[in-house]
This record gives structure tokens, C-alpha cells and sequence, in this order.
């Protein structure tokens, strides 16, 4: 099992149509094959910083979606909204 943290910037005048569009992808990442669970939260202290964690049974899963045409198309529509590239760290659990 491995977990994904993506943090996003959004712009201040888009954050409306950013929630939408996210969840979208968060919709599509739920029928993707090895997802277990996800969440969104928003900086209390800064509102324009989206991070997003999700869990996958494997790394394998996470580069299927990740790669997949379905998750490309929805971040070209997100990806304007963004005041950067969204960053992505993949963690797993060590002894």
C-alpha cells in the first residue's frame, strides 16, 4: 500500500471552478483500479494551497491512473487554474 500526497496552488479568483474540477478527478480517481481512499483538504492558513492525499494498494496502480488518458484530460482543464505545477510525492511504509 502506498500513499500520494499532491499539493496544488490554486489562483485566488478561481478557487470556485478549482473545487469543481477536482472533484471530478477525485471522481474519476475513485473508479480507477487500486484506490483505496483519498482526501482534500485547504491550508487554514493559506486557502490557495490544496493538498491531497490518497491511498493505493500499489505504486503500479497509481502510475495506471496517473498516466491514464481519463486523468489527463481532467488536469488540462485544472491545470490553468493552478498558480503552479501541482507537486507529487509518492510515500510508502518502512521498518
Amino acid at each position: 500500500m502506498i500513499r500520494i500526497i499532491i499539493e496544488r496552488y490554486v489562483d485566488n479568483s478561481l478557487e470556485e471552478h478549482y473545487e469543481t474540477a477536482a472533484k471530478r478527478i477525485l471522481q474519476g480517481a475513485v473508479q480507477a483500479p487500486g484506490f483505496i481512499s483519498g482526501e482534500s483538504l485547504r491550508d487554514m492558513q493559506d486557502s490557495t494551497h490544496r493538498v491531497l492525499l490518497s491511498t493505493w494498494a500499489t505504486v503500479q496502480h497509481w502510475q495506471q491512473w496517473h498516466s491514464s488518458p481519463q486523468r489527463h484530460a481532467l488536469m488540462a482543464e485544472l491545470a490553468p487554474m493552478l498558480e503552479r505545477e501541482e507537486k507529487v510525492t509518492l510515500l510508502d511504509h518502512y521498518d
